[in-house]
């Protein structure tokens, strides 16, 4: 072999080796997903997800069969743990994974691939946040939350809200759709209300929508009316669109009869329409 080819050698050794790489981490990674969806899915999480997770028997059968199969996917590849002394039971992982997985039964965006776990308390844990005072003094505030989205890759919960928020599939409230709702718009970094969309186009309506929707509530409150959209959602528009989310997938003819755009949208979005269900 003559010595100065080595190198030409060694550098196409190298892009070769890089090429099968690139090519067979996504495609053995879809592989190991087939075979997860294909198992069958455990007689014990069916009567978990019967007993915990009621807002399952609204879907049509095969919306129930792609929800079971993307549980399995979910739960081989993001850990759940157990936080504040609490130890995790299959009932907890069954639970949050199917709602965790609700918006995702339409568009498949994969399995929220910046998420590396969950954090999972007993009840509402406390966090500090800094808070703007008068005359522009910043101050760390305690306050107890129900749930957390991080851009770093984690969700934290508790489990008493991720109950109650299953436990009533119509009252509009579910901690876990909202948390994972900001997952899809922390997939570009941050979170501002506008997760990734498919073209300059889609995100002019978004916005339009959206601010439309966002300032209607805001002056809704100042005027101290009520309405279906939770007071929460005029906090920022990431929080409108996660409150939003909430409201699309457990009171969709509420949200479609008073805020026909705003549903719209949202089907679009997730390309999914509850209307439809039971």
């Amino acid at each position: 072999m003559d010595i100065n080819a080595l190198p030409l050698l060694l550098t196409i050794a190298f892009g070769l080796g890089l090429i099968a790489w690139l090519a067979g981490g996504p495609l053995l990674q879809r592989r190991r997903r087939q075979k997860l969806r294909e198992q069958p899915f455990p007689q014990a999480w069916r009567r978990i997800l019967r007993r915990r997770v009621p807002l399952v028997q609204r879907l049509p059968a095969d919306l129930q069969l792609r929800l079971k199969q993307d549980i399995q996917v979910f739960l081989a590849e993001k850990p759940i743990l157990g936080c504040g002394g609490l130890t995790v039971t299959d009932e907890m992982r069954v639970s949050i994974a199917a709602q965790a997985c609700l918006p995702l039964l339409g568009a498949r965006r994969g399995y929220y691939p910046q998420l590396k776990q969950i954090l999972l308390y007993p009840g509402a844990f406390v966090v500090d946040r800094p808070v703007n005072q008068a005359g522009g003094v910043q101050m760390e505030q305690r306050r107890a939350l129900a749930g957390e989205s991080w851009v770093q890759g984690q969700v934290l919960l508790s489990w008493s809200d991720v109950q109650a928020g299953a436990a009533d599939p119509e009252d509009g409230h579910n901690v876990v759709i909202h948390e994972f709702a900001h997952q899809l718009d922390q997939a570009k970094g941050h979170a501002n209300g506008a997760p990734q969309l498919a073209s300059k186009q889609a995100y002019r309506q978004w916005s339009t929508v959206m601010q439309n929707e966002y300032d209607a509530l805001r002056a809704r409150l100042a005027m101290g009316e009520a309405g279906l959209i939770d007071a929460y959602g005029a906090t920022d528009p990431a929080e409108f669109f996660a409150v939003s989310s909430e409201l699309f997938f457990e009171r969709p003819l509420d949200l479609a009869q008073q805020h026909p755009a705003l549903y719209g949208l949202l089907r679009d979005y997730y390309r999914i329409n509850p209307l439809n269900w039971n």
